[in-house]
């Protein structure tokens, strides 16, 4: 055997055997590699969504606290100044209750000091009569001793 037919033989043996590869082993390796490849890239890909996407629902939910803090904070504020509202109407309804009685006990006060008066003077008028009688040491009639208390109870 000729080493030179031997290796025209290998190298034509081997080159039909590239062929082959090349038409029918290489495309399905080159499409799997490639869709591996995709594979790796699209998860890639999702991986960077899904952390652009917790970044996101992080910042967001960190706003929406900060929303509800602050509408709490507002709230609570406006419950408060509520509060010292009401205190303050029910300090100055009692304050005006408080003058009403007041005013409402002055003139009972009042009008009951014009009753005593009225009745004193009335008391005094009789008693002035009374007295007068026993020092005239005469009787006055009922009409000018009604007379004489009136005008003495006007007097005093």
């Amino acid at each position: 055997m000729n080493i030179n037919a031997t290796l025209i033989g290998q190298s034509v043996a081997f080159f039909i055997f590239v062929l082959f590869c090349m038409k029918f082993v290489w495309p399905p390796v080159i499409a799997a590699l490639q869709e591996r490849q995709k594979k790796i890239a699209d998860g890639l890909d999702a991986a960077n969504r899904a952390a652009r996407d917790l970044e996101l629902a992080h910042e967001k939910a960190g706003q929406q606290l900060r929303e509800a803090k602050a509408q709490a904070a507002e709230i609570v504020e406006q419950a408060k100044k509520r509060a010292n509202q009401i205190v303050d109407e029910a300090r100055d309804q009692a304050r005006t209750e408080g003058e009403r009685l007041k005013a409402q006990a002055q003139a009972e006060i009042e009008q009951e000091l014009n009753s005593v008066k009225d009745a004193l003077r009335a008391q005094v008028g009789a008693l002035a009569v009374t007295g007068a009688e026993k020092i005239l040491g005469a009787s006055i009639d009922a009409n000018a001793h009604e007379q004489l208390v009136s005008k003495l109870a006007a007097e005093i």
